[in-house]
């Protein structure tokens, strides 16, 4: 706590300490209300600004500090300034007194329950962004809550003043109406829990639902609106249209099959989509061929001398085509028609919100349908640079048509993709040269984590330029050179290929979204809400289309939630959860991670500490001759409760699966450090990690008297 924090709370304390002390909750009775109603009234008569003044600064006052108190006064005001005034004079005291107890907790107590319960606290505030001012509303309206409690509460949220100061005047006048009015006829109260009737009471928790049922109406209103000028089928061909056989399409149109709906699925090129035919299946089918070759380059650390390998590079590009049609009956038409999808390979466009016209080699027809799911996947981005339409460039899409091995490799990015694939090729033999603007690879990684890999690559022979800028690409005598701009001068770079990995763009034209006004969000992914549903509530998107994470994984998750949406939204919506998201970069070393890292932790104001144990001293790590790279965690202070682990190593992706278990399930490091690990394994660096947050942490004082009673033992 800084000192204007120690101050505030002295003040406060001492406030509320005199008013105990001084018996003042003694003055504040009906009995004593009752007997000075006279006097109250002739010197309110006598002194009117005055009177109203010193009331209202009470009022404040009692309502800031929370102190017992605020109905009695609200009866006071009936019975002193009538009906009008004191419903006004009440209004305003008692909103401007929840303010100040509402920005007293916020200051006092906002940063510390933050730190200590980041992750809660970040899902209170979106909740709190999305439906705060109905739930504030609701809660002012029932008496039944207490008033204190809401303003000390409300003070730990997000929840914007202004919006704060508003809603509760609003809300709490009804409340206030009837309180005054009952002062008004102060000689008639018998007890303040009289004033309210069963029958009052529950019109006070009826009018509670209020805001919520105009939500909905409001919801429902928007929703006919967008409608309002399609035609609505009397009844449709199918259930659910999904659209793109990626990973998303296929989870989704499964879950519906399995819940035995009708479902159609719709793809125009290959089933399986950009992650079995261009992205995660090869790219980690090459990876597998090159780690090989490195450990026969290595084989001498083993104690093996003599190895030779010979490769040829067509041959190990037709092995990964071999992998993909390996895999591929996996996401098979025929498998998912056998599962009870109707697949059909043509082309889709969306005619209206329950219209879909498919196209395929026999011709055009239009489905009509309850509900859509666009999971259209995304493509490869291309920067707009100059020269670049001059050259024959490679993307992740099309990088496996080479048959041909590139002498001089140029990867523009430095990404996880641009990272995998500059090593594969390195690996290989060919020259790599990966040029990424910013001053270190892998951004979203901390610093540690792209030094590691920096320097790996640099062991490899690979040409990592850090900070240079692509300005212009040329062809000079046959070469092919990129111009860039590092530091304001000019460096030019030849290259025989170009390998384009800066990223990729949701795939969200050409099938019908623009002509009846889906929305996009200023990424240029779909635009949709926490439902999967996008501006129209029966269509739906996930995955790459969607975003925000372009993981196979996230676009499974999400595809059950936007596939349960559809069908069965009427009843019940599933939120998408976001709190655990884990992903891996297959470089080698291998990096694994989810949740907060140091940097995120920075950027979101989330107190952590930090325990690291250091792969090289972990016995199964050494006998690999893997020794290198670590286990990162953090938690909050003094807790075991884990926020975020970085692993770097060889099995990352593997090993960090007990991590996310963990963060799911609400697990701690203590939990993770009682389970047995199997030794010598790689997973047992996750519990010395634990181990490390453990010694951090030991009982030192406790531990001195144990020493002390060992010792007494041993007379």
């Amino acid at each position: 706590m800084t000192r204007s924090h120690i101050v505030l709370l002295i003040i406060m304390a001492a406030l509320i300490g005199a008013f105990f002390y001084s018996d003042l909750q003694h003055l504040l009775t009906l009995d004593n209300l009752k007997a000075k109603h006279e006097a109250l009234i002739a010197y309110t008569d006598a002194h009117p600004v005055k009177a109203t003044a010193f009331y209202a600064l009470i009022y404040i006052a009692i309502t800031a500090l929370s102190l017992p108190g605020a109905a009695l006064l609200t009866l006071a005001g009936g019975a002193i300034f009538g009906l009008l005034w004191g419903t006004l004079i009440v209004s305003f005291a008692s909103t401007i007194g929840a303010t100040l107890a509402f920005l007293a907790a916020r200051f006092l107590f906002r940063d510390l329950v933050k730190a200590r319960f980041a992750d809660r606290v970040k899902a209170v505030d979106e909740g709190m962004a999305r439906d705060g001012a109905y739930y504030l509303f609701t809660l002012r309206l029932v008496p039944i809550f207490p008033f204190f409690v809401i303003n000390l509460v409300m003070g730990l949220t997000a929840i914007a003043t202004r919006t704060f100061y508003w809603i509760s005047q609003l809300g709490m006048l009804p409340g206030t109406v009837v309180y005054v009015n009952a002062g008004t006829q102060l000689a008639k109260i018998d007890t303040l829990s009289g004033l309210f009737s069963p029958a009052l009471l529950g019109s006070f928790v009826l009018l509670g639902f209020f805001p919520l049922i105009a939500r909905r109406t409001v919801s429902a209103i928007r929703a006919n609106k967008i409608y309002q000028k399609w035609t609505k089928p009397e009844k449709f061909d199918t259930n659910l249209v999904v659209i793109g056989a990626g990973a998303a399409g296929l989870v989704a149109a499964y879950v519906a099959a399995a819940a035995k709906a009708k479902v159609m699925l719709v793809e125009k090129h290959k089933m399986g989509g950009e992650c079995l035919n261009t992205g995660c299946v090869p790219s980690k089918a090459l990876i597998r061929s090159t780690r090989l070759l490195a450990q026969f380059h290595s084989a001498a650390k083993f104690g093996i001398s003599g190895i030779k390998a010979d490769f040829d590079f067509a041959e190990i590009m037709d092995r990964v085509q071999r992998v993909i049609e390996a895999v591929a009956p996996h996401d098979s038409a025929q498998r998912y028609r056998e599962l009870g999808v109707d697949v059909i390979e043509g082309t889709a466009r969306i005619v209206s919100p329950w219209e879909v016209e498919v196209t395929t080699g026999q011709g055009s027809r239009i489905l009509t349908t309850r509900s859509i799911i666009i999971a259209a996947g995304s493509r490869p981005f291309i920067p707009a640079i100059s020269g670049l339409e001059n050259i024959d460039y490679l993307t992740s899409d099309t990088v496996w048509n080479l048959r041909e091995q590139p002498r001089r490799l140029l990867v523009l990015g430095g990404g996880p993709v641009g990272c995998e694939l500059a090593q594969a090729f390195a690996r290989l033999g060919t020259q790599v040269i990966q040029v990424e603007k910013a001053p270190r690879l892998l951004t979203r990684e901390d610093a540690e984590v792209s030094k590691t890999i920096a320097e790996k690559f640099g062991q490899e022979g690979i040409d990592v330029r850090l900070g240079h800028t692509a300005k212009q690409f040329l062809i000079e005598n046959g070469e092919h050179i990129l111009i860039a701009d590092y530091q304001g001068q000019e460096k030019r770079i030849g290259f025989d290929k170009l390998l384009l990995a800066i990223g990729r763009t949701a795939n969200t034209s050409g099938f019908g979204l623009e002509d009846i006004g889906v929305e996009l969000s200023p990424g240029h992914t779909v635009q949709v809400d926490e439902c999967q549903a996008t501006n129209y509530p029966n269509i739906f998107a996930c995955g790459d289309a969607a975003g925000p994470y372009q993981f196979t994984h996230v676009a499974a998750h999400q595809a059950w939630h936007a596939s349960v949406n559809a069908l069965f939204g009427s009843f019940n919506k599933f939120r998408t959860d976001y709190a655990v998201i884990p992903w891996a970069t297959f470089t080698d070393p291998e990096i694994a991670r989810v949740g907060l890292n140091e940097q995120d932790a920075r950027q979101q104001g989330v107190a952590y500490e930090v325990s690291v144990y250091n792969v090289d001293d972990l016995d199964r790590a050494i006998a690999d001759s893997a020794a290198h790279g670590f286990v990162k965690i953090l938690t909050p202070p003094g807790r075991d409760k884990i926020l975020g682990v970085t692993i770097v190593g060889q099995h990352a992706g593997d090993i960090i699966a007990e991590f996310v278990l963990a963060m799911k399930h609400g697990l701690g490091l203590n939990d993770i450090l009682r389970t047995i690990h199997i030794y010598p394994t790689m997973a047992e660096a996750n519990k010395n990690a634990a181990g490390v947050w453990r010694r951090h942490h030991q009982p030192e004082l406790l531990l001195k008297w144990i020493a002390r009673f060992h010792a007494w033992r041993r007379g």
